[in-house]
């Protein structure tokens, strides 16, 4: 039958999250996006997509408007059909973004030219071990007294990782600090680090963002307040926990894995002129 499209969120999820639940793991964002169509982040000008062939499901896309659309793990040849489909419909992109070969391939069918790209690696949890040396301080779960301060630092950790910015974080933070998914790292009585997590997804869970403020950089907060997010996790029932890491930054990569964090695939966001 080929692309089918949709704004029907539960249209679209009865076609497409039985496929996308066969690998939590690789397809953690579109689940975890799909959940958040569900109550109600984005707006009615979702753009829903899944691949039907003899009957089945065999591939699935989102876009939730202004980021770029999101691939799960697709065949290729699946992906630059979905771009002629896009094309043929005038539908406005600002990106893409997915494991490397899928983007990759959507880009170079693409009717813009690629303007810039993040490079991602994917990591699951083996066994997590504490950070060496542990530094100073102490986590504690966010409330709702720390909404503007992690608002604020939501925005600053979107503007360095070159995302598109919502035009509010409020209602977002607010509602992962009432699912108690944020958690603060303390050190000398005020926080100087924070990372969420999200409730899990068939066992999955992914951890996200990890952000320390300039200043309090280079003191091992950002390795200790991912440890204390990823416990909660596995506390919270979670049997997979994942994170995605810049592949631009080095010092990142090694800390993740010296707590126990294991490669598992590398992505791309690539953005469109």
């Amino acid at each position: 039958m080929g692309w089918m499209f949709t704004s029907d969120v539960e249209v679209y999820a009865g076609a497409a999250e039985p496929w996308l639940l066969r690998d939590p793991v690789r397809n953690t964002v579109p689940l975890t996006v799909l959940r958040g169509i569900r109550t109600g982040l984005w707006g009615d000008d979702v753009l829903l997509a899944w691949l039907e062939r003899d009957g089945e499901t065999v591939a699935a896309a989102s876009q939730t408007p202004p980021h770029p659309l999101l691939l799960p793990d697709v065949p290729v040849d699946a992906v630059r059909e979905l771009a002629t489909r896009l094309i043929e419909a005038e539908r406005a992109l600002p990106g893409v973004s997915g494991p490397r070969a899928q983007a990759e391939a959507f880009a170079g069918a693409w009717w813009r030219p690629e303007a810039g790209r993040r490079s991602e690696r994917l990591y699951r949890l083996g066994t997590l071990v504490p950070p060496r040396p542990f530094p100073e301080g102490a986590s504690r779960t966010a409330v709702a007294d720390d909404l503007e301060q992690l608002v604020r630092w939501s925005n600053e950790f979107q503007a360095e990782a070159g995302g598109v910015l919502p035009v509010d974080l409020t209602s977002l933070v607010a509602s992962r600090i009432s699912r108690e998914e944020l958690v603060l790292w303390e050190a000398g009585g005020r926080p100087v680090a924070f990372a969420g997590r999200s409730s899990p997804i068939a066992g999955m869970s992914r951890v996200g963002p990890v952000y320390t403020p300039p200043g309090f950089r280079r003191r091992g907060y950002g390795a200790a307040v991912t440890h204390a997010v990823t416990a909660r996790a596995l506390a919270g029932g979670a049997t997979e926990v994942l994170l995605f890491t810049d592949l631009s930054s080095p010092t990142s990569n090694s800390i993740y894995q010296e707590i126990g964090y294991r490669p598992v695939a590398d992505y791309a966001s690539i953005r469109f002129t």
